[in-house]
């Protein structure tokens, strides 16, 4: 691994089971430049998770284009918890906007309704609230939830990636007034810099990890054309630097940006964790200096460094886990 002097492996339990799983893992490099962050998650095959690499060695060995501002506004992440939940999350957050999970498996749309109005509850008339349904219905499935949805937030900023594919997103378009975003269909795309989402979708989520790094992500922002959100997969502090590092090199920044994810985890990798202030996180890199604190254990360092062997084919240099 050029230039990359340390790695080092963390596990970390989750506040609430979010995107079904309860422990978030990973894997920290260190080179010139700091330290990156490779942490694809396992239902992530072997080319999938090929594309993570590039963005940790990217932030450990090469560097991020120029940031345009300072800080950078973010929304809560609202897992699939009661309203109860719901509400303590958001009220605690600071943030003004509010990004609500839905159609998780095994809850029903009133489910997420009542999530959403408790959400409406405590933010208020001038909150902003999106949901996020992961790909999880079909067109007659989203345009009815999201009629439903949008009238329990009394106006919804936008739906994520109400169905999996861009037909299907292009379908629901046509017969909904609310913004339609898309997620998954780029960052899973075999070329993310050549989905035609025209027709498909008002709003690109991008996600620097998935993409391979800020430089390409900031290219699929280009490319495609639409206003973007600057959205976490679920890293720790260091691998959130990097999309904050891509929401503060774009010419544009209209909706508030989902990183604020460290609310997610149980524990982080810094002392110095990413944390919302008002709203708005600080663009900065981050240093690890709590690894000690969440390293993995013996058994998840041989499958992360296992992993990564298979992915990038083979490991050099010295590593460690804490």
């Amino acid at each position: 691994m050029a230039g990359i002097s340390e790695t080092a492996v963390y596990s970390i339990p989750m506040r609430s089971r979010f995107r079904g799983i309860a422990v978030r893992e990973g894997l920290l490099v260190r080179g010139p430049s700091g330290w990156g962050e490779f942490s694809p998650f396992w239902d992530y095959g072997t080319a999938e998770a090929r594309r993570w690499w590039p963005a940790a060695v990217e932030a450990a060995t090469g560097s991020w284009p120029a940031p345009l501002r300072s800080l950078v506004p973010v929304n809560c992440t609202v897992p699939a918890v009661d309203g109860s939940a719901a509400q303590v999350i958001v009220g605690s957050s600071g943030c003004r906007t509010a990004k609500v999970k839905v159609a998780e498996p095994g809850q029903s749309l009133s489910d997420d309704v009542e999530r959403v109005a408790a959400v409406r509850d405590v933010l208020g008339s001038s909150g902003a609230i999106r949901v996020d349904a992961n790909g999880a219905w079909s067109v007659e499935e989203a345009v009815r939830a999201i009629a439903d949805l949008d009238r329990a937030a009394g106006g919804l900023e936008y739906v994520e990636q109400p169905c999996a594919s861009l037909a299907e997103l292009a379908a629901v378009r046509r017969r909904v007034e609310v913004p339609i975003a898309a997620d998954e269909s780029i960052r899973r795309a075999e070329d993310p810099l050549r989905v035609a989402l025209a027709g498909a979708a008002d709003i690109a989520v991008l996600k620097v990890a998935p993409l391979g790094g800020v430089g390409r992500a900031l290219a699929v922002a280009q490319a495609c054309g639409l206003p973007v959100v600057v959205s976490s997969a679920l890293e720790t502090s260091v691998g959130l630097a990097a999309g904050l590092a891509l929401a503060a090199a774009l010419p544009e920044l209209t909706y508030a940006c989902g990183l604020g994810t460290t609310a997610l985890l149980d524990a982080d990798v810094t002392s110095r964790p990413l944390v919302p202030e008002d709203g708005f996180l600080p663009v900065r890199r981050v240093e690890p200096d709590a690894l000690g604190d969440v390293a993995g254990d013996e058994e998840t360092t041989r499958r992360w460094e296992a992993r990564l062997t298979e992915v990038i084919g083979s490991v050099t240099g010295p590593a460690r886990s804490a």
